[in-house]
């Protein structure tokens, strides 16, 4: 399709825009973290310091809070893949009574508001959940586990789905005549077919995790402290208002490489 002189000009004029509304305040952040004042607002150009990262890097409490969400969200994503997995093969594979609602289901928590999750959540674990050997009662490491893992199954099971629907069921039917087993098959052909689907998922899953904080502020409790966390309660600190900044912005240093890896991930399998 050929455009005239002016749509090409205020295409690019638009993209531009958007493009400076989304990732201006990024820069913004990252900014502040090498500001040589103390001085919360719009940044100068004129002058830097490292001493807010070499703070940063001095205390215990940032690296515990980082600590703390990489393995929250390791784990979150552990069990978001394999419950999204098993989810998807059976909505992909098996045609059965109540299909759409059960699907509906697995895809709501990510529609809900965070507040309404996080006070569901919160007013489960207060009160104690009896499911016999994984019976739990108030707040921490496992509550966020499974907070956690309420979204992000979603992103798992999504992934995989639709991956699964775009892969032709004759392979294995194909598989099944030719004698080979449920095992074999899925060995074989299903899970190298979503293997990067299953990436994908994971990396955006592990992401969706470590920044989230709705959810988090609701079901952690007193004692466990997260990245998202530590970083709203020092936005009130006077003595090193910057540390906050730092933080973000090293967060954007992890974040993105893992984005766009998920999203070559997500080509290659399309390619293939």
């Amino acid at each position: 399709m050929r455009l005239s002189l002016p749509s090409r000009i205020a295409l690019a004029a638009c993209t531009i825009a958007t493009l400076l509304f989304l990732y201006l305040p990024l820069v913004v952040v990252a900014r502040l973290s090498f500001s040589p004042t103390k001085t919360i607002g719009w940044p100068g150009w004129s002058g830097y310091t490292t001493q807010w990262w070499k703070d940063l890097f001095a205390a215990d409490a940032p690296k515990d809070a980082l600590w703390n969400s990489v393995r929250l969200a390791f784990v979150a994503m552990v069990i978001a893949l394999v419950l999204g997995t098993l989810a998807a093969m059976a909505m992909a594979r098996f045609e059965f009574f109540g299909r759409n609602a059960v699907s509906f289901m697995l895809v709501l928590p990510i529609a809900l508001p965070g507040i309404v999750t996080g006070l569901a959540l919160q007013n489960a674990f207060a009160k104690g959940i009896n499911l016999g050997p994984f019976s739990m009662e108030g707040f921490g490491f496992r509550s966020l586990v499974l907070g956690h893992a309420t979204f992000c199954v979603v992103i798992a099971y999504n992934n995989v789905l639709a991956r699964l629907r775009r892969s032709s069921p004759n392979l294995l039917e194909a598989a099944a005549d030719l004698g080979a087993t449920g095992s074999q098959t899925f060995r074989h052909i299903t899970f190298p077919l979503m293997r990067s689907a299953l990436l994908a998922g994971g990396i955006l899953a592990f992401a969706l995790s470590f920044d989230e904080i709705v959810v988090t502020t609701f079901t952690a409790g007193s004692g466990y402290e997260t990245v998202p966390l530590w970083i709203l309660e020092q936005l009130s600190n006077r003595q090193n208002p910057l540390l906050p900044y730092v933080m973000a912005t090293l967060g954007m240093l992890l974040s993105i490489p893992l984005a766009w890896l998920a999203q070559r991930l997500s080509d290659g399998g399309d390619q293939g």
